[in-house]
């Protein structure tokens, strides 16, 4: 995406049995930082009590020497956060840990629950007491209750009544537990480091800390992991709900060397841009792509019409991805000086310009008007997805129709308002067979209007902050 604000879920990790585990799992951090910008935090168990720390900012500016050194144990999680729902604030940062009648436990969460207002109005109505604004604590509370007879069960139990998108890690003082909805939404991968076992959002952390990818956590899995071993529950499996795995993962979010939902990310953009090419074609000197999401499809776009794909923009990779910036003043600064365009290339050429997606305008806006100042004589612009037309429940920060540029305007008013040629976006056919799954397994709520789930809340990130002040 050219730089537009979405709400971006998070990046979960995990691991169990490592005499390093704090210093493993800050490298899973570093690995997914692409997954979330505002926060970060680490919280570790020494077999008899959890130790946690978290700060806003980037991993590697969050965790210094001394902050690893307060973090002692063989089992860790951690998160790097972007505000999916709930403000900014530290207070908000993951993950998220309590004391309680049965010992200590952090979960760190990866989507949106759209149930979550009823959920916390019936546990305040019962004596709950929350710290935060975010629908990730909702969990703990759940967890607590103290009819359970178990972790597991109270585990299993508390999943049950939760509705929406999450991929968790969960942490007990001898227990580590990955969760996955029972549609999908988000990745979860299982893998093995040595004798450790490893969890993650995106296969690319266990290539950075040399683990092996065992498989991902089914739709609805539970997995336990404790001195017994990993052991499996699938409280949904009677219902026989189907999978909605969030396409836009291949999309954008995830990172091209990632390997999520069972096929290669790279591969499935590159395979969207050739795709791309055959239904939006293009008379054209250049195909440039919109760094660095947008490579992938740009290169099966040239591949595909035979155009050459020349690099015309230079990132500033000190910049971050400025869709996950929380506030639009500084998601304008970050526009200003993410991409850099190179006239030497542009100068006189007709040229496409490949972009993953286009969901308000404004910053796909301002890049052409880079283009137009490097002495682009043409500028034509494809999409590698459909246009957007509907807010996200799950976990992506578009929530308002109002925002959305294709909802409310016709291709020639898209094109007018964005100063190009011409205008192209990847039909929805198109996007859902760049991979080897069924079309049926995603969620294309955002392009079609089709939601997967009942839906509860109204959308709106400081939900659960405007019904404190109320």
């Amino acid at each position: 995406m050219s730089g537009e604000n979405i709400k971006d879920h998070c990046g979960v990790f995990g691991i169990f049995n490592h005499p390093e585990a704090a210093r493993i799992t800050y490298l899973g951090l570093f690995a997914l930082q692409h997954r979330g910008e505002e926060a970060a935090g680490i919280c570790t168990s020494d077999g008899e009590n959890l130790h946690l720390y978290k700060n806003r900012g980037l991993v590697g500016e969050v965790f210094q020497e001394e902050h690893m050194a307060k973090l002692p144990g063989h089992l860790a999680i951690g998160h790097t956060r972007y505000s999916t729902t709930g403000s900014s604030t530290l207070i908000n940062a993951q993950p998220y840990q309590v004391d309680y009648s049965r010992g200590q436990v952090a979960v760190a969460h990866n989507g949106n629950l759209v149930n979550a207002q009823i959920l916390r109005a019936e546990l305040e109505a019962y004596g709950s007491i929350f710290g935060s604004t975010m629908d990730s604590e909702i969990f703990v509370h759940l967890m607590a209750n103290p009819a359970y007879r178990s972790v597991e069960e109270a585990i299993i139990e508390s999943i049950k009544k939760v509705e929406g998108a999450f991929s968790l890690v969960i942490l007990k003082e001898k227990m580590l537990v990955g969760v996955r909805d029972p549609y999908g939404f988000r990745p979860l991968c299982f893998g093995k480091l040595g004798n450790s076992y490893v969890l993650a959002s995106e296969t690319c952390a266990f290539d950075l800390i040399e683990a092996e990818l065992i498989r991902e956590l089914e739709p609805g899995e539970i997995l336990i992991i404790d001195e017994n071993g990993a052991r499996s529950f699938f409280p949904f499996k009677e219902k026989g709900i189907r999978r909605a795995h969030c396409i836009f993962e291949h999309v954008y979010f995830a990172r091209p060397d990632s390997t999520i939902f069972g096929d290669n990310v790279g591969l499935v953009r590159e395979k969207l841009g050739r795709t791309l090419a055959k239904e939006q074609p293009a008379k054209a000197d250049i195909v440039i792509p919109v760094p660095d999401s947008g490579n992938f499809a740009a290169m099966g776009f040239a591949k595909e019409s035979g155009i050459p794909l020349a690099h015309g923009f230079t990132r500033n990779h000190y910049i971050g991805r400025t869709f996950i910036s929380p506030s639009q003043a500084a998601r304008s600064l970050k526009v200003k000086i993410k991409l850099n365009p190179i006239r030497e290339v542009i100068d006189g050429k007709r040229v496409v310009v490949v972009d993953d997606s286009v969901v308000r305008g404004n910053t796909a806006k301002s890049r052409v008007k880079l283009l137009r100042r490097a002495g682009a004589r043409e500028v034509h612009m494809r999409i590698s997805c459909p246009p957007h037309i509907s807010p996200c429940y799950y976990g992506i920060d578009f929530p308002s129709k109002a925002e959305l540029l294709a909802c409310n305007n016709s291709m020639e008013e898209i094109k007018k308002f964005l100063n190009v040629d011409s205008i192209g976006y990847l039909s929805l056919e198109g996007m859902l067979s760049a991979t080897t799954r069924k079309p049926g397994d995603f969620c294309h709520a955002c392009f079609s209007g089709q939601y997967p789930t009942p839906l509860f809340d109204e959308v709106d990130k400081l939900k659960l902050e405007k019904k404190r002040s109320s």
